[in-house]
């Protein structure tokens, strides 16, 4: 991405918010175009200046961080929503990832580290903290089959691959000419068959096997 990307700051907490700004507006490649302490805020402020990124916390007084991410995927489908909290909590990064968001981070992350996130983010792809991705990986691949991969088709597995990479459903779709409503289908059938509740699940999952060689 060769433009600057544009980021919304939303966090109730001034300070903090002041030093991920100047953090972010540190690096070249990134401008925060404007910055928030309220859901509702961020929601009139991501109509306006659409962004490419808004940076949510998810306690927040008003809309949590869970219904503004929904009602900013909502209104502004093309903004990437990254979640940057102190919870660990697995089931609010399931809703975070459910509510539109493609990343989650926890709040101490280094300024350079924080960037590098919204790099990625911004280009489509997934990311979510090492420390929760891995008690995730634990947790999804307990009581399961030693390769659940290999109860996937050949295509459900390049869908798979296509989900990792970032991709929507309509994207999916017209990369391997397939209806969206076909791909919907698909996607349902890889989330049974892995024993997982959603695409990020999912995502993760191969990545362990694509690093364990199992595959």
């Amino acid at each position: 991405m060769n433009e600057q990307i544009r980021v919304l700051v939303v966090d109730d907490h001034p300070l903090f918010r002041q030093g991920v700004v100047h953090s972010l507006d540190s690096d070249p490649g990134l401008t925060v175009v404007g910055e928030t302490a309220s859901g509702e805020e961020a929601l009139r402020l991501a109509r306006e200046l659409l962004p490419d990124v808004v940076l949510l916390d998810i306690s927040m007084p008003g809309w949590n961080g869970l219904v503004t991410a929904e009602k900013i995927t909502t209104a502004c489908p093309a903004t990437t929503i990254v979640m940057l909290t102190v919870s660990e909590d697995k089931d609010k990064l399931f809703a975070a990832f459910k509510a539109g968001a493609r990343a989650y981070v926890l709040k101490g992350v280094s300024a350079r580290e924080l960037t590098r996130v919204v790099r990625t983010a911004a280009n489509g792809e997934v990311y979510v903290s090492p420390s929760l991705a891995a008690e995730m990986l634990v947790s999804l691949t307990q009581g399961q089959a030693p390769d659940p991969l290999q109860e996937l088709t050949e295509r459900e597995r390049e869908i798979l691959g296509l989900i990792g990479a970032g991709m929507t459903n309509r994207e999916i779709g017209e990369r391997i000419f397939l209806s969206e409503k076909t791909i919907k289908h698909y996607v349902t059938n890889i989330l049974q068959k892995l024993q997982v509740r959603s695409r990020v699940e999912a995502t993760l999952l191969a990545a362990q096997h694509d690093r364990s060689g199992l595959r």
